[in-house]
């Protein structure tokens, strides 16, 4: 008995040690793209629900009123972007210079329309107060000034991933003789070849950086925040106390983090099914050979598909057994088979839950691929930008998916894509085991990620776990400097002794020389 009330009262005073102070915490998801705020959300919620008064930036607001929760809602960010799909869709024509152009004039799109909307030039001149921000890490260094400007600690979030981004702000190691590119379908156990093509990559992605994004950077942090403030370059090295990661080497590969890189995929998944609607949920019930659930993401809309790619999977479906979910966002599909239900917007993740689904077509996010692992869904995907090449490699690799070219869509080419996952039981024995593996972790996703965000708290920044790597430079960091001494001064005493050898040769008499001077 007495140890049962001594276990109970040293649980108590563990819980009470890691307890916080209910905090003002300021999040910044900015980016026009439901899925990335999706992620950020599910914290947001999470740490509003656990006492603290949460003031969130993004285009998305909430659609029912919550708890300690304020809503800043940027509403001139749609219209700086302008139409997502298209520029998207456009871009799988153009070359890889003309792809990396496209993707920071977004990422300076987003930055530049966030921080001079006025609700956010508001909060900027404001007086409040903030103990923590929230920051999403995408092409938007500018938005760091946010952690100067309130004098608190900054947490990045990463919604798909590690990244150039997010590695060079805590110092992660990232070699490129075995992590690949984010933008390069790569495995991390590459060719020599890919390995050359990888290093070569990630250092274009340095010179491009220091191009077109660096200046365009500073230049809207200087703009948007008032003075005093130290340099960016200088921000970005001191500011981020830690870094969250939407993903999971269960479903990735393993690659060296430091202690500030916490792997959280997935944290936005219910680990407990919400209800569908009545309607979906009479329609996939009735579904006796399955259910396909067709959606290209929150950016690609299904409308905007050329028609001839629109009708190749018309066509297929029109000829399967199976039902068919399709993420449509017009109010009528000419041509809809009667297998087909339509909506502009899916509960994705329950539905994905239902066991009748066999399949998931999509365009390769990594929102979309984690869900399907979690539930043990394969997948079809047509990937069209970022991770989501690297992405369907994993899945084709994996043996869990099959990946179609956006430029080969057909109805023969879609047609054996899907038929042989719903007839090759092994794709879904694949995505069972990737799901088992991804599930045995010792602590739900989205509590590790309130655990680290108040353990930053708790610590005022945690500064000890800073990484020293962070006040080297390049030579430094790479230790070019003591190999240039240890390979460096051998190889000039070399020289030197060889010079001098050959100098005393060249000045000591030949033979036939002295022999000539004794017959003189």
């Amino acid at each position: 008995m007495k140890f049962r009330w001594l276990l109970l009262i040293s649980s108590v005073l563990i819980a009470s040690i890691q307890n916080v102070q209910p905090a003002k915490i300021l999040g910044v998801f900015p980016t026009a793209s439901k899925s990335h705020y999706i992620v950020g959300s599910a914290l947001m919620k999470a740490l509003a629900k656990n006492g603290h008064e949460m003031t969130v930036i993004s285009p998305f607001p909430q659609q029912k009123p919550l708890k300690n929760y304020r809503d800043i809602t940027t509403t001139t960010i749609f219209a700086a972007v302008g139409s997502i799909t298209s520029n998207l869709l456009g871009n799988i024509q153009k070359g890889p210079i003309d792809i990396i152009k496209g993707i920071y004039d977004f990422g300076h799109r987003v930055t530049n329309s966030t921080l001079t909307d006025p609700a956010v030039v508001a909060l900027i001149n404001s007086n409040e107060k903030f103990d923590l921000i929230v920051l999403e890490i995408f092409m938007n260094d500018a938005m760091i000034g946010f952690c100067h400007l309130f004098k608190a600690p900054c947490i990045g979030m990463s919604t798909f991933g590690a990244s150039k981004w997010t590695t060079d702000l805590v110092g992660s190691p990232s070699p490129p003789s075995y992590v690949p590119n984010t933008f390069l379908g790569f495995s991390d156990r590459m060719t020599f070849k890919e390995r050359m093509i990888n290093t070569l990559t990630s250092g274009t992605d340095i010179i491009v950086e220091h191009i077109l994004d660096k200046p365009a950077q500073t230049e809207m942090y200087m703009k948007a925040f008032p003075d005093p403030k130290p340099p960016l370059d200088q921000l970005k090295k001191t500011a981020i106390s830690l870094v969250l990661l939407n993903n999971h080497f269960s479903f990735n590969y393993p690659r060296p983090y430091v202690t500030g890189m916490i792997e959280v995929g997935g944290m936005h998944i219910n680990r407990v099914p919400n209800p569908l609607p009545a309607d979906i949920q009479s329609f996939m019930d009735s579904a006796t050979d399955g259910v396909i659930y067709f959606s290209m993401g929150s950016n690609i809309k299904g409308k905007d598909l050329p028609k001839e790619k629109r009708d190749a999977f018309l066509k297929v479906f029109s000829k399967l057994k199976q039902k068919v979910l399709w993420k449509w966002e017009d109010e009528n599909l000419p041509g809809k088979p009667s297998n087909v239900l339509v909506q502009n917007w899916w509960p994705q993740d329950d539905i994905l839950a239902h066991p009748n689904v066999k399949l998931f077509i999509t365009h390769g996010g990594l929102l979309s691929t984690t869900e399907s692992l979690y539930h043990g869904v394969p997948v079809i995907g047509i990937p069209v930008f970022g991770d989501q090449y690297l992405n369907m490699a994993n899945a084709e690799r994996g043996g869990y998916g099959l990946s179609v070219a956006y430029a080969e869509i057909s109805e023969e080419r879609v047609s054996t894509a899907i038929n042989t996952i719903l007839h090759d039981p092994q794709f879904k024995v694949n995505a069972q085991a990737i799901s088992q593996r991804y599930r045995d972790q010792p602590i739900n996703p989205l509590d590790l990620a309130v655990y680290w965000t108040e353990y930053v708290l708790r610590h005022k920044g945690a500064p000890h776990i800073r990484t020293a790597s962070m006040d080297l430079n390049l030579v430094q960091y790479h230790n070019l400097d003591v190999l240039g001494l240890l390979i460096g001064v051998p190889i000039l005493v070399a020289h030197l002794l060889v010079k001098l050898i050959c100098r005393k040769k060249s000045k000591k008499p030949s033979k036939k020389m002295n022999d000539r001077k004794k017959r003189n």
